[in-house]
């Protein structure tokens, strides 16, 4: 795999092909990422995430927040949840990735993973409530994790480190064209909080 190094200079696009990925980098200082990272770990309303695989009903380690501009039901993983209103620091952060990317957002799905123990498989954001070669923000607090992309035919792989307080963005044909994961890993043993910032269609 070749992993990427860490430069913010969002004007790169870290893909190939077939799609944009921009890395802006640690957005915050240290001090306010950390803030970040306290209010969201225990303001928000963290569940276990719930997925149908196989005609069976999974519940994960991994826990997992939905928010909206209403109380909109969106379905992933074969499973609906429904969106709860936005705190006021999701509001915050939802305001400065929008100012960064210049990109708008109507909901955010967080993931909530407690250690290196805990992943995401290689899949697309391509939900079809989700806005059509739409913008995803994700914003990442705690752990440093890496994260990979797949081209779905041609299978090549790379990754980059997503630091405390950084932003990355996906846009334009990435879903259609890439995979994404998040790897598990034994040599982090702190938690990490992303916040993946989208728009819903019809979302009012």
């Amino acid at each position: 795999m070749n992993l990427f190094s860490n430069s913010s200079d969002a004007s790169i696009n870290l893909l190939p092909k077939d799609g944009i990925v921009n890395y802006y980098g640690q957005i915050f200082t240290r001090e306010q990422a950390d803030h970040y990272y306290q209010q969201l770990l225990h303001k928000i309303e963290w569940r276990n995430d719930e997925a149908l695989m196989f005609g069976k009903l999974i519940t994960t380690k991994r826990k997992v927040a939905w928010y909206a501009e209403t109380d909109f039901e969106y379905t992933y993983s074969k499973v609906t949840k429904r969106a709860l209103p936005w705190t006021s620091e999701l509001l915050e952060l939802k305001k400065i990735a929008e100012e960064k990317t210049g990109e708008p957002y109507n909901s955010c799905l967080l993931n909530l993973y407690h250690s290196g123990e805990e992943g995401m498989a290689w899949h697309s954001d391509g939900e079809k409530d989700l806005k059509k070669d739409g913008a995803i923000g994700s914003l990442s607090f705690g752990a440093e994790r890496k994260f990979a992309f797949k081209h779905k035919a041609s299978k090549e792989t790379l990754g980059i480190l997503l630091e405390h307080g950084s932003l990355l963005v996906m846009k334009g044909t990435t879903q259609t064209y890439w995979l994404h994961r998040l790897p598990p890993t034994k040599s982090v043993g702190s938690p990490r909080v992303n916040l993946t910032f989208r728009t819903i269609e019809g979302l009012r």
